[in-house]
């Protein structure tokens, strides 16, 4: 069975600690929960998740759904955001975990990539260098969530045409948001193989638009 990748970059930097990375866990849970009820994404649905404040950790690499178990999301004090060295690990991991078509084989089908941050990238030079290689990588979709009043949408335009963003950061709103997410996974999946335009189903309420 061919795999569908799906990378997730969470913005784990000062500001999303207490309340905010813990609304994001109860997110994430909830799109993992959502999948698994899915027979044809438990059987080709991987997930990674890449963290990223001023240090970068895959969390998790590319692991099939059935047997992921959501690590331990922590957050440092305070410090900058390092968006540009996180593509840059996006882009080594995807080099090594995804398997590519050739002549004699039938390859993953192109990921998926949801980035979410609450602020803007601290080192934007390597953020600007590094968004045309994440291009390269031909993922099916990225998707950008903007989450509360002070994330920057500029740079995430810049590496996407799909962005969105939230008022709150609750759990409320990050629950919303993942469960939709756990919806776009699931259309991709059913779509891979069938079409190459991939038709996202609207956003909730709660997830804004930024056009």
């Amino acid at each position: 069975m061919r795999r569908l990748p799906v990378y997730l970059l969470i913005d784990t930097s000062g500001s999303m600690k207490g309340e905010p990375i813990e609304s994001v866990k109860v997110g994430i849970e909830s799109m993992i929960a959502t999948l698994r009820q899915d027979p044809y994404a438990l059987e080709t649905v991987n997930i990674s998740i890449i963290t990223y404040d001023r240090d970068v950790k895959v969390i998790l690499p590319l692991t099939p759904l059935e047997d992921l178990q959501l690590p331990n999301i922590t957050t440092p004090d305070s410090g900058p955001t390092h968006t540009g060295a996180a593509l840059e690990q996006l882009c080594h991991q995807v080099e090594q975990e995804v398997t590519l078509s050739t002549t004699e084989r039938k390859g993953d089908w192109m990921p998926l990539l949801f980035i979410m941050t609450d602020g803007h990238p601290s080192d934007i030079m390597v953020y600007n260098k590094v968004v045309p290689e994440v291009k390269k990588k031909k993922f099916a979709s990225i998707i950008a969530c903007a989450a509360g009043m002070k994330a920057k949408i500029e740079p995430l335009k810049l590496l996407t045409d799909q962005v969105y963003s939230l008022d709150t950061m609750d759990s409320s709103s990050f629950k919303t948001f993942f469960k939709w997410v756990s919806d776009l996974i699931e259309v991709g999946n059913k779509s891979v193989g069938a079409t190459d335009d991939l038709i996202l189903p609207p956003p909730p309420e709660e997830v804004n638009v930024v056009i």
